[in-house]
């Protein structure tokens, strides 16, 4: 492919959502530090976009074929390094970072990718997913990051590897009865799994039911939640970058994790509902972009991988959204692209550039149509 071809098939719908929610990102986080008065996270986040500008293009460069050759050991890199979490010290109550001096890496953020690239290696070509037998593999090459993951704990990340392993086995051509059979299995060991959760963990989910929207704000995890609505109802329709702020008291201000996990109540805030509907049709348009290039990819290696991305950047999207408005219990999961976070930005435009990769090779080989199956 020249240098003139590949300008023009580079999915650049792709490239305008990434930049522009990036850029979305920077004005909540440099909010959070002008309310907070503290904190040079704009200054760093700024840093770590320019890290990973450059990295997803080089994810777009490269034959995404080498990708596969090496999943199995990138997987298993991953696992090992989730392992090592737990030989450094605790971080905010929790097992997930490796110091690297100037930077802390979270290896989660790297599973979710490796994942992705194992599982798509495995079901390509495959039909014994068919069956339901066939589907045990799939689930436990999925468990093992998982159960790592909420072990740290972290029950935000762990909750997105199931929607991903669904929606990659549906694009491979996994039974719809099997798969709904396995979601009605997995609702009723619900109580199993409801017992191995943490204390932190059980709290959070117990808020999402008990939770007040007057009154004085609660103590412990409900508190969050109270926090993050009012931060959002305080930007209004138009924000306070344009109408001015809406009271005067910082207090009602205070957001715990504002420029990390809850960026969308500070986006909220500077720009109101306009800002956070803006925010939410780019990532309609980024994910509606990802699932057309699944569509026009004739290998099964690459459209496995661009399902899983979408799915996982998705879900990510809808469950750290449904958490600031009520929605969802309240998890450690960043808001892709926009969150600070240097591990989650880096790995996040990696994935972008791979589903890119794609949509530049969307015949990488001459092979049958992949996945032509009767949906049974």
């Amino acid at each position: 492919m020249n240098r003139g071809e590949w300008f023009r098939r580079l999915p650049w719908m792709i490239v305008f959502c990434t930049v522009s929610l990036a850029l979305c990102g920077l004005s909540g986080i440099a909010h959070g530090d002008a309310l907070a008065g503290e904190g040079a996270f704009f200054e760093r986040q700024v840093v770590w976009l320019v890290i990973s500008l450059p990295a997803m293009l080089a994810a777009a460069l490269v034959p995404y074929q080498m990708f596969k050759r090496n999943s199995y050991l990138l997987f298993g890199i991953s696992l090992v390094l989730l392992l090592a979490v737990y030989f450094f010290p605790i971080r905010n109550g929790s097992h997930r970072w490796i110091p690297l001096g100037v930077m802390n890496f979270q290896p989660s953020e790297l599973a979710k990718l490796a994942y992705i690239l194992a599982l798509a290696r495995y079901l390509m070509y495959r039909a014994n997913y068919r069956n339901l037998t066939g589907l045990l593999v799939p689930f436990l090459l999925s468990l093992v990051p998982l159960a790592l993951i909420l072990r740290e704990p972290d029950l935000g990340t762990a909750m997105l590897f199931l929607p991903v392993l669904f929606a990659m086995l549906f694009a491979a051509g996994a039974r719809t009865r099997h798969l709904v059979s396995i979601a009605c299995l997995g609702i009723a060991v619900l109580p199993l799994l409801w017992m191995g959760m943490s204390a932190e963990q059980k709290s959070r989910i117990v808020t999402l039911f008990v939770q007040q929207d007057s009154g004085r704000a609660p103590a412990g995890d409900g508190y969050h939640l109270h926090q993050s609505k009012q931060v959002i109802a305080l930007g209004g329709v138009w924000g306070s970058e344009t109408t001015g702020m809406a009271v005067d008291d910082p207090r009602a201000y205070h957001l715990p994790a504002a420029r990390t996990d809850f960026i969308f109540c500070m986006i909220g805030e500077r720009w109101g509902l306009v800002g956070c509907a803006v925010m939410l049709i780019l990532y309609l348009f980024l994910f509606a972009r990802g699932l057309a290039v699944a569509a026009s990819t004739r290998e099964p290696f690459g459209r496995l991988i661009a399902v899983g991305i979408v799915a996982l950047l998705a879900a990510q999207t809808v469950i750290n959204t449904g958490m600031v408005v009520g929605l969802m219990p309240i998890t450690g999961l960043t808001l892709p692209l926009a969150s600070y976070g240097g591990s989650s930005l880096l790995f996040t435009c990696v994935a972008l550039g791979l589903l890119m990769n794609v949509a530049l090779r969307p015949g990488y080989h001459i092979a049958s149509e992949p996945f032509r199956f009767s949906r049974g």
